[in-house]
């Protein structure tokens, strides 16, 4: 008889197992680390014309967009074409577990990247929060973070081979960010820009500069708020019911 051990043991030994995977791709992370403060650098002479809170949204959102899609998708792809899942699913351990630990390692990225950032805009760009901008942040972060990651569950849903999705996932990235910015920033005209702001990256770069100033919160900031929960909702429901725990066979 199969002895089930307890789901503490079950969560901490995936928890461990994705950690020395993370440290072991330790390279790729801190390109995805790099991403938001590089464009935080570049854009220095961008802040008095735009804000500071403007340029620091935008930075996390781009960290954001790149944690769930070139971290989170690629790294599921990767291991189910290596049949990591297929071995695990036999394990005497809940299947849900599997996933959850996942998304706890991306929810630790997404807190280091955000605290990246921050710590990079306050030294090299003097821009400072107060306590509850900073709290905000982290939370604004998580809420996007989520609609990203449930892109990139929905991505990994749609695409089997793990080729596929890495491509796709860096031509829906480099998408978000052309069109995400220049239509943010009024360049692609009118029509797009009302696009581009109720769209998965205006929303969520919305919510994030609003909640690093707590004082400019509004009624169009709620609104946001609430589309962008709607877009993690569908994403995360779309990525669960199309997902395959096996990959396309070689």
């Amino acid at each position: 008889m199969q002895t089930i051990p307890p789901l503490s043991s079950v969560l901490s030994s995936l928890l461990r197992a994705d950690l020395t995977t993370l440290w072991r791709n330790r390279k790729s992370f801190m390109l995805i680390l790099l991403v938001p403060v590089v464009i935080l650098l570049s854009w220095k002479g961008a802040i008095d014309r735009l804000g500071g809170t403007f340029v620091l949204g935008t930075c996390l959102t781009l960290g954001l967009i790149a944690i769930g899609l070139m971290g989170y998708s690629n790294s599921v792809a990767r291991d189910r074409d290596k049949g990591v899942f297929q071995r695990l699913r036999v394990a005497p351990l809940p299947t849900w577990s599997i996933m959850v630990s996942r998304l706890a390692i991306q929810l630790l990225m997404i807190f280091l990247m955000t605290t990246v950032v921050f710590i990079a805009a306050s030294y090299f760009d003097k821009i400072t929060l107060n306590t509850s901008g900073y709290i905000m942040g982290y939370l604004a972060s998580i809420m996007g973070g989520a609609v990203y990651l449930g892109l990139g569950q929905m991505i990994v849903g749609l695409i089997k081979n793990a080729e596929t999705v890495n491509s796709t996932s860096r031509l829906v990235y480099f998408v978000f960010i052309m069109v995400g910015m220049l239509g943010g920033l009024g360049v692609l005209g009118k029509e797009i820009g009302d696009v581009v702001l109720w769209s998965p990256y205006g929303t969520v770069q919305h919510i994030v500069a609003s909640s690093i100033h707590p004082g400019s919160w509004d009624a169009s900031a709620t609104r946001a708020l609430l589309a962008t929960f709607g877009y993690a909702v569908i994403f995360a429901v779309l990525g669960i019911k199309w997902f395959k725990w096996t990959g396309s066979e070689k």
